[in-house]
């Protein structure tokens, strides 16, 4: 069992968790998880709430390969307004800002995040980490190698789960170095890997037990799933749970996904196992 301190309120992670994807952006991967607008934002995350979401996820750029980078101001515009809008008409719903910039983070944990979800595990903003460890706030590390814009050209490994091992190996001593008493890991699926080296992962995951850390798994809807399949990212929830099931049966302990509802059937029906 692990706790995370999200401003003074304790989220105990007894049982696997589900983080339920908001995007304010135009042009992130999956169309169904992009939000323009306060009343699309609170509708959406009323239905994950109601769903059982227990985190929501909120991120304005898109971190899909080749995506545009958008500066830390532009960001702060599509984010913080959501931020705030959610905090106040959902108090108890605990937040997490997706970013990798040190002031989005900053300024999104003000309006009411408290937990900071950065894909770059401070690669592209090396301050993000020591601005975490003094907002004293839970921080999600990435495995990625290069940035979102670049790191589809850095996906070669001699055995990716023993780099990223290493990796989360120093990382979480910089994080805790920075004051960070909470850190997640996240393996980084699709974030300078190919397919098949986000497969080898999850068949490892257990693996990453060996840091004491709780473990995130976000496969949703991702390419691994739906070239696979030779679908198309609308048609990949059913993969989409069949690999989030694989993650639970070796260790996963938070999903973040688009689709709340099955990821939060999946955690029950494998509990029964």
């Amino acid at each position: 069992m692990y706790t995370l301190n999200c401003k003074g309120r304790l989220l105990v992670i007894d049982k696997p968790l589900v983080m339920g994807i908001i995007n304010t952006t135009p042009d992130s991967f999956y169309e169904g998880s992009r939000f323009m607008g306060e009343s699309g934002v609170l509708k959406q995350a009323e239905e994950m709430l109601k769903a059982g979401a227990d985190i929501l996820d909120i991120g304005g750029q898109s971190t899909r390969p080749n995506s545009i980078t958008v500066s830390a101001g532009e960001e702060l515009q599509r984010v913080t307004g959501a931020i705030e809008s959610l905090h106040y008409n959902f108090p108890e719903a605990v937040i997490s800002i997706d970013t990798y910039y040190a002031r989005v983070a900053a300024e999104a944990v003000a309006a009411g995040a408290s937990i900071v979800n950065d894909v770059s595990a401070g690669l592209v903003d090396p301050a993000i980490i020591t601005t975490t460890g003094s907002l004293r706030v839970p921080y999600i590390c990435t495995h990625i190698k290069g940035t979102p814009a670049t790191m589809q050209q850095h996906a070669t490994y001699d055995n990716v789960t023993r780099e990223v091992l290493d990796f989360f190996i120093q990382k979480t001593a910089e994080c805790h170095k920075a004051g960070i008493t909470d850190v997640i890991i996240d393996p980084g699926f699709g974030f300078a890997k190919t397919p098949a080296h986000n497969f080898v992962l999850l068949k490892d995951l257990a693996l990453l037990k060996m840091l004491d850390k709780p473990i995130l798994v976000g496969v949703s809807r991702k390419s691994s799933v739906y070239k696979t399949l030779g679908i198309t990212a609308a048609e990949a929830l059913n993969g989409t749970t069949v690999l989030n099931t694989v993650g639970l049966l070796n260790g996963a302990h938070i999903l973040r996904v688009h689709d709340v509802k099955e990821a939060k059937e999946a955690i029950t029906l494998v509990s029964r196992l």
